[in-house]
């Protein structure tokens, strides 16, 4: 049927000859590749199957008071998470997983830290099902342990994960998501010397990726602690000041510019950051209408009020303009078709500077700026620091507005009316500071002229290459004439005097110059349509020091709502005088380590959050004290003061 057999033509064969060594030189070529070309990377994605890198995360720095007392430590906190390079089915597993740590199923097959701060019983959980489960696993971080009630919360600041979002900004763009850096205050500021350098521990795995046996270990190293110039006790004085209020105290040497204390209210609690902030607990945050999460020392923009005489004054004198000038005060005076009201509706009679001073006559300091000008008055105010940032090392310092001719074409496209400049010269009208602005300022007029960078961390105690230290050392001398200074300082002595605005902040026995300031957010007729509501109130300032003139502290308040300054001036005495009761009881504890070797004894935070044998968060977090609750009753007000 199929007749003769056929011979394979040579051609034919040859070709298949030919097919038959192209596959050959294919797989030979296919395992020079695997074995010479790519023997490298099958070996490390062998090595990978059977061992297996476990991040050791490094703690962050302690944060310390000038003294050496912690302020800042970290306790030992567990997490679980979910290692996605084993070769098991992770979603398989997930509803067991779920079910042991209290989670959502879907959680745990979208995420890879499963829960961070695990209870015990969820730690037993993992360590009693290593086996069955072998892609959990956990890893210990060292949590921020922060003082309870707020205790020094904006100046802190807080951590949080690094973000995919927060990934996009400049300051956060070398790091990886899940990193824990600083958010906010010093623990932003300084995060890089904070935060320490992850170690890795190297595990010896099955092909079930159980852990068999351990490899090397590569330590961690600790972040480097942080010395603040912050001094626990005068910082509590302040802390307990401003308890209840909304505002800012900040206390500072206006030699060297040391921020003593810094507070700002009302506060927040940086230990629910510690590990996640809730949803709930974050929308509240931001959304209450009295921002606990702004550090108002730094941040609040607020007309100054009546403290701004102060660099009128300066300014007046220097122009020779103020000393020879007086002023009938009726209670009122005209300017420009427009009448301008005292603060004393019947007037404080006839006028010099230095009753102008020490009783706060706006009439005469509304005729000071119609002589000076705005152009001037600026000047001497910018030459003082206001209306631009003083330089703090914190995060997020704001500038300010001092207005000029040049400010409002520039922003406004308007010319400046000598009718706006009125205002201004009592604190009023365009101008808005910060409270460390305002300090920086007086701070300067009381060191005759002297004007430092405000700081709260100690340049010379810093490591090498991780702060510029001239930048703090920079020191501005604006030129103030003597008999000015001197004239000026005698002056604010008596605002606490019988005489002064504020009498019942005065203290026997300590040498305090200061300036009220009431200062309105609104204008008396809009308040008086809203039934003069509280939350339309004035906002009392006050900055004081002591003695007064090259003074050892320098502390300014801003009491939001407080309606006169003599209650803001009652605060600021408070801490002047902590601050001289422990000068005078024992001198070198303002300049020396105490002798406890860094054990807080006043003050009530710790100074060893972890005893021995005590190693699970719960067991830590009790460290965490509260701030002692001792309220200070203020005396009641007198009537019709500044």
């Amino acid at each position: 049927m199929f007749g003769r057999d056929e011979k394979v033509s040579e051609e034919r064969l040859t070709a298949a000859q030919y097919i038959i060594l192209g596959i050959f030189l294919v797989l030979a070529y296919g395992l020079w590749r695997l074995q010479v070309m790519q023997a490298d990377y099958y070996s490390l994605a062998a090595e990978k199957n059977r061992i297996r890198n476990v991040p050791v995360l490094a703690p962050r720095g302690k944060i310390l008071d000038r003294y050496g007392r912690t302020i800042v430590d970290n306790y030992p906190s567990f997490s679980a998470l979910l290692l996605r390079d084993s070769s098991r089915d992770l979603s398989a597993d997930a509803d067991s997983i779920a079910q042991g740590l209290h989670l959502d199923p879907n959680e745990v097959r979208a995420r890879i830290f499963l829960k961070e701060d695990i209870t015990p019983d969820e730690l037993q959980f993992i360590e009693a099902h290593r086996n069955e489960l072998p892609e959990l696993d956990t890893i210990m971080a060292h949590r921020r342990l922060y003082p309870r009630n707020g205790f020094m919360a904006h100046l802190i600041g807080y951590v949080g994960e690094v973000s995919d979002d927060m990934l996009n900004l400049p300051a956060f763009e070398l790091y990886n998501p899940g990193d824990v850096v600083g958010i906010s205050g010093v623990e932003r500021q300084y995060n890089d010397m904070l935060m320490g350098k992850n170690g890795s521990r190297q595990a010896l795995v099955d092909s079930h990726g159980r852990e068999v046996g351990r490899l090397g270990e590569t330590d961690a190293i600790p972040g480097k602690p942080l010395k603040l110039t912050i001094d626990i006790d005068l910082q509590i004085a302040a802390e307990q000041a401003l308890e209840g209020k909304n505002g800012a105290i900040v206390a500072m040497d206006p030699h060297t510019g040391e921020i003593l204390a810094m507070v700002s209210g009302p506060t927040f609690d940086p230990n629910d950051f510690a590990v996640r902030v809730s949803r709930d607990e974050w929308n509240k945050l931001v959304t209450d209408p009295d921002k606990p999460l702004l550090n108002k020392a730094i941040q609040a923009q607020l007309a100054p009020g009546s403290t701004f005489k102060i660099i009128m004054s300066v300014a007046g004198w220097q122009e020779g303009v103020a000393q020879t000038m007086h002023v009938n005060c009726t209670g009122s005076a005209e300017f420009y078709g427009r009448r301008f009201g005292c603060w004393v509706k019947g007037g404080h009679g006839a006028v010099d500077l230095e009753k102008a001073i020490y009783q706060s006559c706006d009439v005469f300091f509304y005729t000071l700026a119609n002589k000076l000008g705005i152009e001037r008055i600026a000047k001497y105010a910018t030459d003082f620091g206001l209306g631009q940032k003083t330089g703090i090392d914190l995060p997020n310092e704001v500038s300010g507005v001092m207005p000029s001719e040049e400010w409002k074409i520039r922003n406004f496209k308007q010319k400046w009316f000598a009718g706006e400049t009125i205002s201004v010269g009592i604190g009023q009208g365009a101008i808005a500071i910060t409270p460390v602005q305002l300090l920086r300022a007086i701070s300067a007029i009381s060191m005759g002229g002297k004007m430092v960078v405000p700081h709260v961390i100690n340049p010379t105690e810093m490591p090498p290459g991780l702060i510029e230290a001239g930048h703090y050392a920079d020191v501005k001398n604006v030129s103030l004439d003597p008999a000015g200074w001197n004239f000026i300082t005698d002056a604010m002595s008596r605002v606490l005097l019988p005489e002064g605005t504020a009498p019942s902040a005065h203290i026997p026995g300590i040498d305090i110059a200061g300036k009220t300031g009431s200062a309105q957010i609104v204008s008396l007729a809009t308040r008086a349509k809203f039934k003069n509501s509280d939350a339309l109130a004035q906002n009392g300032w006050f900055v004081g020091f002591t003695p007064r003139r090259n003074p050892d502290v320098v502390v300014c308040v801003l009491f939001q709502g407080g309606e006169h300054g003599r209650l803001a001036a009652r605060l600021a005495t408070q801490v002047i005088k902590a601050y001289v009761e422990k000068r005078d009881r024992s001198p070198q504890k303002m300049t020396e380590k105490p002798k406890n070797n860094g054990t807080v004894d006043v003050g009530g935070l710790w100074s060893d959050p972890i005893s021995e044998g005590e190693s699970d968060a719960l067991e830590a977090a009790r460290f965490v004290v509260d701030l002692p609750k001792k309220r200070t009753v203020l005396a009641t007000a007198a009537p019709g003061m500044n």
